[in-house]
């Protein structure tokens, strides 16, 4: 295992999953902080809540992208078995710890998508669907994208995968979970926002 390579892999992937991909579509093409407007999350339900379906749809693509190219592309660079693994994982730690945010960043919902569709499509397609059912019964996409995350989990530990794939699965749908806590709270009180 080349360790300079595989660091080099890890460090991009992470760069890569900072980029905060609805702000900087705001602040360039409308002058807008989303920040400052609708949920004040930086990811694309929010861009798409302030900015419009267009711009949210561009955020959307370019979130998970920023989960696919780490795992197809960046992990070519090292030979150890679990690189594309953990350059998904540091894409992940990157968008919900955003290197150009001072360590803040989104919910992480849609990178981990791009990291499973890579690595694991059959248990993202599950969360897939659980995401739109939750969606269409609740108009919450906060609740489709926790039950989405649960569904991801559990179809891991369902099809043939590595151990190393189900724990990072366990670890993104808590984290996932722990970014949507205040999301669950207004969902038990009933106040938490609708498409």
């Amino acid at each position: 295992m080349n360790l300079l390579l595989t660091l080099t892999a890890l460090l991009l992937s992470y760069a890569l999953g900072s980029i905060p991909t609805g702000l900087w579509l705001g602040l360039w093409l409308r002058k807008i902080d989303i920040r400052e407007h609708g949920s004040k999350n930086i990811g694309a339900t929010n861009t798409m809540r302030v900015l419009g379906k267009k711009l949210g749809a561009i955020a959307l693509a370019g979130d998970v992208a920023k989960g696919i190219v780490p795992v197809v592309l960046l992990a070519r660079l090292g030979t150890w078995e679990h690189l594309p693994l953990a350059c998904g994982l540091a894409a992940i730690l990157g968008h919900t710890f955003s290197l150009f945010l001072k360590f803040n960043g989104g919910k992480g919902v849609a990178t981990s998508t791009g990291v499973f569709l890579a690595l694991a499509p059959i248990p993202m397609l599950a969360g897939a669907v659980v995401f739109a059912i939750v969606v269409a019964a609740t108009r919450m996409v906060s609740a489709g994208s926790v039950s989405g995350a649960a569904a991801v989990c559990l179809a891991a530990f369902l099809a043939p995968l590595s151990v190393p794939v189900r724990v990072v699965a366990v670890a993104v749908a808590a984290l996932v979970m722990v970014k949507h806590r205040s999301n669950i709270k207004r969902i038990l009180r009933g106040e938490e926002n609708k498409i």
